[in-house]
């Protein structure tokens, strides 16, 4: 099968995979970045759906941040003794407002981290096994109907 090949491709970066019927999704932590009693992550997903009968892969790509940790105070309005759990998750594509393309994502993101993590290895991996087994590869910035 045609996700063997592509699992074997990426064996070298370090990475999840999980499945949801014929969507692969793959992910890496790339970066985190730690402050007073808080820490934050920047986690690279790419997901991908195969249709083996008509030869087809749909490609999707994101940076994803997420934080934890603690925090000032409360709401405006609330009454806060100090200091309070706060975790929040926030990300970039797959239809939220903030979308564009990996590369913009990555230059967004790289104001605030240090990686170097080759985020486009992934896809041409995947784009060039597509190719030599007769598969059409087509990517798309926002989600692919996850």
């Amino acid at each position: 099968m045609i996700i063997d090949h592509i699992k074997e491709a990426l064996v070298s970066i370090n990475g999840e995979w999980s499945q949801k019927n014929d969507i692969y999704k793959f992910s890496a932590v790339i970066a985190q970045r730690k402050a007073f009693l808080s820490k934050k992550t920047l986690t690279y997903i790419m997901q991908f759906r195969i249709n083996d009968e008509n030869k087809t892969i749909s490609f999707t790509e994101m940076l994803k941040e997420s934080g934890m940790g603690l925090s000032a105070g409360g709401d405006a309005d609330a009454v806060s003794p100090g200091f309070g759990f706060k975790t929040e998750t926030y990300s970039t594509g797959f239809g939220k407002p903030r979308e564009g393309s990996i590369v913009e994502q990555s230059n967004l993101f790289g104001k605030e981290y240090t990686y170097d993590f080759e985020w486009g290895v992934g896809r041409k991996k995947i784009e060039e096994i597509a190719q030599n087994n007769n598969y059409t590869f087509s990517y798309h910035v926002t989600s692919i109907g996850l």
